[in-house]
């Protein structure tokens, strides 16, 4: 996505930008690695970045959104707006590799599952073990559905016996 008008950055230096604005519930994650942000557009002399939150409700996409609208300024961008999207639902397929490994890097199992498209119909694949982000191990066993935010759940390793969230899949 460039923009060929004349003073103005491209999409790709937007979100080269973008990439230093961190997730407010995991600050190691940038919201580009992450996968919220969908679309970085110019409508004349406005930049308009579309984001997609990871649940309906999520109490982050305030935050998010004042850091994005902070981080365009600090780039000499004065006009700024930003577009909610809700379909499509955003999904844990669009977290990069880096955010990935962030995640488990951070102390935070990444999510192992992935879609598959069948005829068009998207279907989760039977949940695989969720290896242990502190010593790799695969026998571990979740201990509540719900985690430190309402996208992680809770597990415990038994190699290790250290209790870690995992990012669940959606």
């Amino acid at each position: 996505m460039s923009d060929a008008r004349e003073g103005l950055p491209t999409s790709e230096h937007v979100l080269s930008w973008l990439q230093s604005v961190a997730d407010p519930e995991i600050p190691v994650l940038s919201i580009v690695d992450l996968g919220i942000v969908r679309e970085v557009s110019w409508e004349h002399e406005t930049c308009v970045v579309t984001i997609t939150p990871t649940y309906s409700g999520c109490p982050a996409m305030f935050e998010i959104t004042r850091a994005i609208e902070q981080c365009l300024h600090e780039h000499a961008i004065a006009q700024v707006r930003i577009a909610t999207r809700i379909a499509p639902a955003w999904t844990t397929d669009w977290m990069t590799e880096t955010g990935r490994t962030a995640l488990k890097g951070y102390g935070i199992a990444p999510p192992v599952q992935t879609a598959i498209d069948i005829s068009g119909i998207t279907r989760r694949a039977a949940m695989p073990p969720v290896p242990c982000p502190q010593c790799g191990s695969a026998s571990t066993r979740l201990i509540s559905d719900f985690g430190s935010t309402s996208c992680k759940a809770l597990y415990r390793c038994s190699d290790c016996r250290e209790p870690f969230d995992y990012f669940k899949t959606h």
